[in-house]
Parts: C-alpha cells; structure tokens; sequence
C-alpha cells in the first residue's frame, strides 16, 4: 500500500464515523427536498423520477452510456450541439450499473448519484473538520445541502459526483498524501472541464509545499527527497503528474476525434453556444435584467447580490487564511462558471461545488448555540426544498 502513498484505511473510517451527524443531517436535507419535489410532481401531473433523471443534460449522458460518442444535433441556428461535450465517468458509471443491476441507464444515473453525494457530503466535512473542527464540518455539509438548487445533487449530474473527487483530492493535499490527491483529481477532470481546478490545486499546493521545504532551517537550501511530514518529493511529483491528466486526456481525445487539435474541444463547446469572455456577456445579460418590467426586474439587483456574495465570500477565505489549495480551488470554479459567456442560468449550478466558499458561513453558524442554529438550517432547506420543486418543474437546469 505504501507504493501507492495510502495510509492505513483506520483513519479513513475515523473520519466517515466523526462525519456520521453530518451525513444524517445532510441526508434528512435532501429527503425533504425530494419529498417536496414528489408532491409538487404530482401535482402538476409530472414524474419526480422522470425531473430527476431523464431531463436536460440527464438525456445526454444517457445517450452517452447507450451509444456511446458522435451524437449531435444541428439547430435552426446553426448551432452543432455535440455529445462531446460531455466528460465521460459518469456514463461509464451508469453503463457499469446498469449492467451490474440491470436497470435503464437513466436509474443507473440516480444511483451513482446516491452514494456520490454522501461522498461529497464526508469530503466537505473531512476538510471543514480538519481545519476548522467537528462543528464547523457538520454546518458546512448542512449549508452545502440546502443550497437553492441543492435539488441538483439528487439528479442524475455530474455535481455530486465532481464534488466528491474534487474534496476527496483537496483532504488528500492537506494531509500529504500526494498520490491519492492527484488520481482523485485526474478522475475528476473525466468527469467535468472544471476538474482543471483540482488539478490547479494540487499543483499550487505541491509548489507551495516545495517551497516551503527549500526555506526551511535546516535543509541547507535544498532537499534530501523527504518533508517532516513525510511525502517524498518522487510522490509530490506524481501526484502533480496525474493530477490534469483526465481533463487532458478528453479534451486531447476530442481534438483528436474531431481534426481540431488541442483546440477541438473549444469548438464542440462553442457548437453549445459556450465560450470564456472574462464575464463580458453575464455582464450584458445582468444589465439586461434591470430593463425589464417589475417584478421581472428584480431579478438583476438578485443577480448582482449574488455576485458580490460570491466575491465576498471569497475574500473572507483569502482574510481567514484558507489553506492554499481551497482557494485556488474555488477560485478557479468562480471564474470558470461566473465568467463563460452562455447558459447563464446554470451558474448557481456550475457554482455549487466551490464549496470552500460555504466555509466562512459555516464557522460562523458553528459558534451560534444549537437552539439558534437549528431554525436557521430548517429554514434553509424549507426554502432549499420549494425552490429546487419549483425550479424542476419550471425552467430547471440548462
């Protein structure tokens, strides 16, 4: 096991057993959005099931397992939109259950899902606990459970799924286990474009750490292979090596298969109408919002609230002195959804695994007596639960 810089699995099952009030609570959360869902579904004459499933970009990845790639659909518009798009782990996920269990594909993805998020749930709280205590861990599963579009981490997306490698791979730099940080970010990058902040995080940690060691007393100026903590450089260097080698390796594949070099990819996703402009075109689409006739128009004040949450937020990480990886991490997922130029409503989805943005919010939760905080997370999921039902059986993610 030591070949693969793995410690024993002791603490690994510490960690599950410390997060068991988080899960329990994190899983309560998501019942009572589901449950919400269910009887707003049924109301309207819709399928829960079907909302959670078989819709929007569920469809895509369903056709991914089934079919596998080279499906598009050319619009009126003359927009291409590919399959290629799509990163391809959790199709694989789905195709390996649903031959396993023998269930459609689209069941398949609901299942991968369930136990994705509870794994996303123990990451959050892995990390939160180890830098800022048990208490701390539980309010960020908590706060990250009922995000306004927390209904997303039921469906049969990739979110849950990225989220967990993507925590997974930041616990793993924080406690030096180099290898596991990079295979974790490597698997994320087949799963989402956005796994590149994961791989980003492992790198600005690597260097971090490297650095750190050629100051200190002792060393003279250099390196005899080891840390105090133990990580080999050979194993730092490795983990760095896998670490972008998913996200490279799909989007080198799709170059590949399409003729568009290491730029195909950005010509499949442009087909989508998706683009990185700095945030030039949110910027519009804001504006555009505050034109409007009332109520419509309150919506662009509601955008610009959440933005400046957003930053704000961060800023509080880089104040509180978040450990390195955690804000290169949600930095770059902040950029990367607040600044590309299509889908815009799906940015509170595409925002939804920066979950070190939670981190200052659950501190502060975490010092409130439980009597004061409990309203505030049952108030959260109530509102978390009606808006995700209303939100599926209206516009729903992009």
């Amino acid at each position: 096991m030591t070949d693969l810089d793995l410690r024993p699995v002791s603490p690994l099952l510490r960690t599950v057993r410390r997060s068991a009030p988080a899960l329990l609570g994190y899983a309560a959360v998501r019942v009572l959005g589901l449950a919400v869902l269910t009887a707003w579904s049924a109301a309207r004459g819709e399928s829960a099931r079907a909302l959670l499933s078989a819709r929007w970009d569920s469809l895509w990845y369903v056709r991914v397992a089934e079919f596998g790639y080279g499906y598009e659909v050319r619009l009126p518009n003359g927009e291409v939109h590919s399959n290629l798009a799509f990163f391809p782990l959790l199709p694989w996920l789905e195709r390996a259950v649903s031959a396993v269990t023998g269930l459609p594909y689209a069941d398949a993805g609901l299942l991968v899902t369930v136990p994705a998020s509870l794994a996303a749930a123990c990451g959050i709280f892995a990390v939160t606990d180890r830098l800022y205590g048990r208490r701390a861990g539980t309010c960020a599963v908590l706060l990250w459970a009922a995000l306004p579009v927390g209904v997303v981490q039921s469906m049969a997306y990739t979110e849950a799924l990225f989220t967990a490698l993507a925590a997974w791979s930041l616990y793993a730099v924080l406690t030096g286990r180099w290898v596991a940080a990079g295979a974790l970010a490597a698997l994320s990058g087949l799963t989402r474009p956005v796994g590149v902040a994961v791989a980003a995080a492992v790198w600005a940690a690597a260097i971090a750490s490297y650095v750190r060691e050629r100051r200190a007393p002792g060393n003279g100026g250099g390196t005899r292979g080891r840390r105090p903590g133990g990580a080999s450089v050979p194993r730092r260097a490795l983990g760095m090596l896998l670490a972008p080698l998913g996200a490279a390796g799909y989007v080198l594949w799709v170059g590949h298969r399409t003729g568009g070099g290491p730029f195909g990819y950005l010509d499949v996703q442009a087909g989508w109408g998706n683009g990185f402009d700095g945030g030039l075109a949110f910027a519009r689409f804001v504006a555009g919002r505050f034109a409007l006739p009332f109520p419509s128009a309150l919506a662009g004040p509601a955008l610009v609230a959440g933005v400046a949450l957003v930053v704000w937020l961060y800023v509080m990480g880089v104040r509180r002195r978040q450990p390195l990886p955690l804000l290169v991490y949600s930095g770059v997922v902040a950029v990367l959804a607040l600044c590309a130029s299509g889908y815009f409503g799906s940015k509170p989805r595409l925002l939804m695994p920066a979950f070190p943005l939670l981190l200052p919010l659950a501190t502060a939760l975490s010092r409130l007596r439980t009597a004061r905080s409990a309203p505030v997370v049952a108030a959260l999921a109530a509102g978390s639960a009606v808006y995700g039902a209303l939100w599926l059986n209206g516009s729903g993610p992009p």
